[in-house]
């Protein structure tokens, strides 16, 4: 029994032993951070970036893997970007998937920044010519000046991968070209063409990098791919650059606040309206913009107010629906902004016909209390019924509620005798017209 007794302490304290010799050894492989990016390049995309380059940094990461999917965006955040993948310290792959996506406009330039470009099959990279930010087409000036820029910024980040990427990365600038994963690669715009991050990492292991410290080779054999997340902050900033979301905030913004406007003395409706409002700005200005669209949006809803001010049985807000429907289509529908940037035509249908029913509820109603009785004022009075105080022949006093009124026979009306029920006919100034109720 002692025997057996001790075999069980010396396996216990072997495992003991192996256990952090194994979490060494976990411990020692290479980490490779990867980053997901999808839609238009926003400057939230760029902090989220930043972000990610900072944290591999700080945790000594072998590799980032940028995976992209954009129609492009500013200059201005893609300079951004760039600087970011250029002054990284760890070795950024900028990975264009899922098989369908695209790199284009300035997601071409930030491709051409990675230090290492891939692309998954059936994906694209080009059209990067620039355009102004409601994408119509820049003036001659502008244009040779903003060409000449991005040229001289695509032959610096392309110079180490030879003419033919060279001259292919202009051409994308010079005449909007653009490239399947197939042809980036047999031209040397891009290094490696993989179907998804496991065959990337392999194709990586062992690849040479030039960083500014010096040349890098790549050791992704059995590496821990560790996905890094936006910050909700930034998970909302993206989704506010949604064309849809953009959309549907723009349109309970402003019906909020005309029915605020409608219907003044509460709060909840214009707040709601604001905030919504304020949303949508975010996007309008982060989103190439036809400011064509936005017209036919504020005409809708000038035509719904107008609808309820002055009823006109629905005719305008008819009008209203189909202004907002060819509003919201060519919103996001400018030259030269890929289809990426669009506002689905289901969610158009439905969010227009949702606010003309609203609007037309409100029309019912303002008809409605167009016949109503008045309440209130001298109109109020006719019709009701009171209480001879005095003898009326052919003037009295009548008691009508809490009131006493001068009273006057209507003509033709026998005299009223004091304590009988009258009505009243009509109304002259300050007194009334009455007859006898029999």
């Amino acid at each position: 029994m002692r025997w057996l007794f001790g075999a069980w302490i010396c396996l216990y304290f072997m495992v003991l032993l192996a256990a952090p010799i194994s979490a060494r050894a976990q411990d020692e492989r290479p980490l490779v951070l990867t980053l997901s990016a999808e839609g238009p390049i926003t400057p939230a995309m760029a902090e989220y970036l930043a972000r990610g380059i900072h944290s591999a940094e700080d945790r000594g990461a072998e590799l980032i893997v940028f995976q992209l999917n954009t129609p492009g965006g500013g200059v201005e955040v893609m300079n951004k970007m760039v600087q970011s993948i250029r002054g990284s310290k760890v070795p950024v792959v900028i990975f264009i998937t899922p098989p369908g996506a695209m790199a284009g406009s300035a997601g071409t330039v930030i491709t051409l920044a990675g230090h290492v470009a891939a692309m998954a099959p059936e994906t694209a990279i080009g059209a990067a010519s620039p355009v102004g930010a409601e994408g119509q087409e820049l003036g001659e000036t502008m244009e040779v000046k903003t060409k000449n820029i991005l040229k001289a910024t695509v032959r610096s980040l392309a110079e180490k991968r030879g003419e033919k990427a060279i001259h292919l990365a202009e051409q994308t600038i010079e005449t909007a070209e653009a490239a399947s994963a197939s042809e980036a690669l047999q031209a040397g715009l891009v290094d490696f063409v993989a179907r998804d991050l496991d065959e990337l990492l392999v194709d990586l292991n062992g690849f040479t990098v030039k960083m500014f410290e010096g040349d890098m080779t790549l050791n992704t054999a059995n590496a821990v791919a560790e996905s890094f997340k936006p910050s909700p902050i930034e998970q909302l900033l993206n989704v506010l650059t949604n064309p849809g979301i953009v959309f549907l905030l723009i349109s309970i913004g402003v019906q909020a606040v005309l029915i605020e406007i409608s219907s003044p003395g509460g709060w909840a409706a214009g707040f709601i309206g604001v905030v919504c409002l304020a949303l949508a700005g975010y996007g309008l200005g982060v989103l190439p913009v036809n400011w064509f669209g936005i017209i036919f949006l504020i005409t809708a809803f000038i035509l719904f107010l107008l609808d309820i001010k002055a009823p006109t049985h629905g005719a305008l807000t008819a009008a209203g629906v189909l202004s907002l429907i060819v509003g919201a289509m060519v919103l996001f529908n400018s030259p030269s902004v890929p289809n990426f940037q669009r506002v689905p035509l289901p969610l158009i249908i439905g969010v227009s016909m949702a606010s003309g029913a609203v609007f037309f509820v409100f029309v019912v109603f303002a008809v409605r209390a167009q016949h109503l009785t008045p309440r209130t004022g001298m109109e109020s009075v006719k019709g009701k019924t009171g209480v001879a105080r005095s003898d009326i022949s052919p003037n009295g006093i009548v008691q009508l509620g809490g009131e006493q009124w001068t009273a006057e026979l209507a003509p033709g009306e026998p005299p009223v005798p004091e304590g009988a029920r009258v009505q009243v006919v009509e109304i002259q100034g300050v007194k009334i017209l009455v007859r006898l109720v029999k």
